[in-house]
C-alpha cells in the first residue's frame, strides 16, 4: 500500500482510463475528503464500457435513448469500482476531478476542491456487491496513507436535495466495519445518522 505503488497521483491497481474533464486543485488545499457517488449507463445496466466512455467523452449519444438526457454532459471521478470490484482511474489524485458539482462539507463549499471522487457501480439507493465494499475500503486504506483524508460522505450529503447517490442501498455499517478490520484504523466518519 507504500508510496512505491504510485505514479504520481495514479495508482498502480487501478486500470488507468485518463480523463479530460479534470483541472488543477487550488493551491495549498490539501486533499482532506473521499466522496462516494454511484452511476449506471443507462440506469440499472451494468457490465458495459458507458461509463468509461462518459468520463473520457466519447459517450455515443445516440446508442440509448437514456444518453439524450445527458448529452453533452462532462464531467468525471477519480475512481470507479465496478460491480466485480475491479478498479479504474480516470483522473490523477493530484487533480481536481469534475464530480460533486455544487456542494457543501463542514462549511466548506467546492468539494471538488479538496476530495476524491469514487463512483460505485450501481443504481442510486439500491445495494451495491461484497466485492465492491472490499475494494472499496482497500482503496480509502491506500488514499489515507497517501493524502490527509478524514472522512468519506456520499454525494447526497454535500449536494443534499439536489443528489441522493449512492443512496439507502450503500451500507454504511459494512463500510465502517471492514475500514476497523485492518490497520491503519482510519478516522473516517460517514455522515450524521447513517
Amino acid at each position: 500500500m507504500g508510496a512505491t505503488r504510485w505514479r504520481g497521483g495514479w495508482w498502480s491497481a487501478a486500470r488507468a482510463c485518463p480523463s479530460p474533464n479534470c483541472g488543477p486543485r487550488p493551491a495549498g488545499v490539501p486533499v482532506s475528503l473521499a466522496i462516494l457517488h454511484s452511476i449506471s449507463l443507462p440506469p440499472g445496466e451494468y457490465g458495459g464500457d458507458a461509463i468509461e466512455r462518459l468520463f473520457t467523452n466519447r459517450l455515443d449519444w445516440s446508442a440509448h435513448p437514456y444518453f439524450a438526457s445527458i448529452r453533452g454532459l462532462e464531467v468525471s471521478a477519480h475512481f470507479v469500482v465496478r460491480r466485480d470490484g475491479s478498479l479504474l482511474q480516470f483522473v490523477s489524485c493530484d487533480e481536481r476531478a469534475w464530480h460533486a458539482g455544487r456542494s457543501a462539507w463542514r462549511g466548506r463549499e467546492n468539494c471538488n476542491d479538496h476530495s476524491i471522487g469514487i463512483e460505485l457501480e450501481g443504481l442510486e439507493g439500491g445495494a451495491f456487491e461484497p466485492a465492491q465494499y472490499v475494494q472499496l475500503a482497500r482503496l480509502l486504506r491506500v488514499l489515507a496513507a497517501r493524502y490527509p483524508i478524514g472522512e468519506a460522505v456520499g454525494h447526497e450529503h454535500v449536494a443534499p436535495g439536489r443528489k441522493h447517490d449512492p443512496g439507502a442501498g450503500f451500507d454504511w455499517v459494512r463500510l465502517r466495519a471492514l475500514l476497523r478490520r485492518r490497520r491503519p484504523h482510519l478516522p473516517f466518519a460517514s455522515p450524521a445518522g447513517t
